[in-house]
């Protein structure tokens, strides 16, 4: 058989596979028309794999977001659409962000409508690449809207069918007392009174059938056998296992399906209320402690006076001193999120409880340890405006690693704030207050106090740790001359 270069090559190719070499007619197929054929597989494959559909889906904007809810559509059914142009609003559990394509086209189909609530990766829109596939989009979108009803059916039909197995299994209840009635002890079990008055009144307490738990013998037996009582409290009990077995089903419900108040109304959490929840509810397995320490604010609120004209906020300057606080006890700023290790965080990050329409959020101050008191008032207040108007980013929400709770502009002289899941500590900061304080020598003066409470994660931060923190802390409040630098 002649050795061309294309035989020669075939063969090589064909070498490469599972096909054994001595096979005799590995040379017959080593065709031009056979590794044609071979050649154009990949091809065709190829062009089905591509799709001129594409799904919008549902991002997830931060690490603790499951599904999201569209606020608002900025493009239409229609539209044409660039890469990197804003699509449509989704509120997710801590903001309102834009979503932008990544590809362009038209918008050829909106699967999740405004005020609707898709998880974390569905489809919310189609794209098309050109008009004559928008048609074939909405067939898509209309029938994936069908078959929702579709798996609801079966799911309703899949309910129907559960109230005649549990006629059924009230049977093998019923059946289960009778083995006490039929039991049979072989040691005469009775109560020490009914012992007592079968002596009393002579009666074989052999002989006497014991209606209690397992033939227990009950003084009403004893009683009954010797014709001072009649057996009505024996003749209830037969009945009284079986009658008081469906009252506590039906009392069951009554609790759980309590009728509501006259006037109530139920209002479902929102995104933002759903994820607070969530996280206190994970904070519950937490192991915390607390410690409160007084702190005297008279040359704290004297700075303030002096830094307020220039937009520094209290908050700020409260922020400052838990920063540098933190730069000396840095285990106070560690968080825990396995349970099996820690982390020396390498930024201090000081995330502040805010109060929204709606909810709350923790704005964070990035670095706050390292910038100026100034820049962090104007910070704050940027980050405080955007955080009202639902526009922060997940960075700006997610990252913190030191929470700071302040009610103390509501008057409240103390609280205990929950910790955050994930970071080590929470500091809760009261009002504020003229207190008479006594010095060494026992002279009396009025001093200005606010009591500040940290709840700690005690799988990390120890009651020495704290109590060291809280005391740096206190030097700086009291001597905020280190907040100027």
């Amino acid at each position: 058989m002649a050795s061309s270069p294309f035989l020669s090559k075939t063969t090589i190719s064909f070498s490469s596979s599972s096909i054994s070499p001595s096979l005799p007619w590995r040379s017959s197929h080593s065709s031009p028309s056979f590794s044609t054929a071979f050649r154009t597989k990949p091809r065709r494959r190829t062009l089905t794999v591509q799709s001129k559909i594409r799904e919008i889906f549902m991002p997830a904007l931060s690490s603790t977001m499951t599904e999201g809810k569209i606020v608002s559509w900025v493009k239409s059914e229609g539209d044409v659409l660039s890469k990197g142009e804003s699509v449509v609003v989704v509120e997710s559990d801590k903001a309102d962000m834009d979503v932008e394509t990544f590809y362009d086209g038209i918008l050829a189909a909106i699967v999740v409508g405004e005020g609707e609530t898709a998880p974390v990766g569905a489809a919310i829109g189609l794209l098309a690449e050109t008009e004559e596939e928008v048609a074939e989009a909405k067939a898509k979108a209309n029938s994936a809207s069908s078959d929702s009803p579709a798996s609801s059916s079966p799911a309703a039909e899949a309910v129907t069918p559960t109230p005649p197995p549990a006629t059924s299994t009230p049977a093998p209840a019923i059946a289960q007392p009778s083995p006490p009635a039929t039991y049979t002890p072989k040691k005469t079990v009775a109560t020490p009174f009914a012992k007592k008055l079968a002596k009393q009144h002579k009666v074989d307490i052999a002989s006497v059938v014991g209606s209690g738990p397992f033939g227990r013998i009950t003084p009403a037996d004893v009683e009954a056998a010797a014709g001072i009582a009649q057996p009505k409290k024996a003749v209830a009990a037969e009945p009284t296992p079986v009658s008081a077995a469906p009252p506590k089903p039906s009392a069951a419900p009554s609790a759980s399906s309590a009728p509501l108040l006259p006037g109530s109304t139920v209002v479902p959490f929102t995104t933002m209320q759903a994820a607070v929840s969530k996280n206190m509810l994970e904070s519950l397995s937490v192991p915390t402690f607390r410690v409160g320490y007084p702190i005297s604010t008279d040359a704290l609120d004297a700075l303030y006076e002096k830094v307020k004209p220039k937009g520094v906020t209290m908050t700020a300057l409260l922020a400052k001193a838990a920063a540098l606080a933190l730069a000396q006890h840095p285990v106070v700023n560690a968080s825990c999120k396995d349970g099996k290790s820690f982390t020396y965080n390498s930024s201090i990050n000081i995330a502040v409880a805010v109060a929204v329409n709606g909810g709350l959020i923790t704005p964070v101050l990035q670095d706050a340890d390292k910038l100026d008191l100034y820049l962090l008032s104007q910070k704050w207040k940027e980050l405080v405006e955007k955080a009202r108007a639902k526009q922060l980013q997940p960075h700006e929400y997610s990252s913190g690693t030191f929470t700071l709770s302040n009610l103390g502009m509501f008057g409240v002289d103390r609280f205990d704030a929950i910790l955050p899941p994930g970071q080590g500590a929470i500091m809760a900061v009261g009002a504020s207050k003229p207190t008479v304080v006594a010095d060494a020598d026992g002279f009396f003066s009025v001093k200005s106090k606010m009591l500040v409470n940290v709840t700690a994660d005690h799988r990390i931060v120890y009651g020495a740790d704290l109590a060291a923190f809280l005391k740096t802390f206190a030097k700086i409040v009291e001597n905020p001359e280190s907040l100027t630098l």
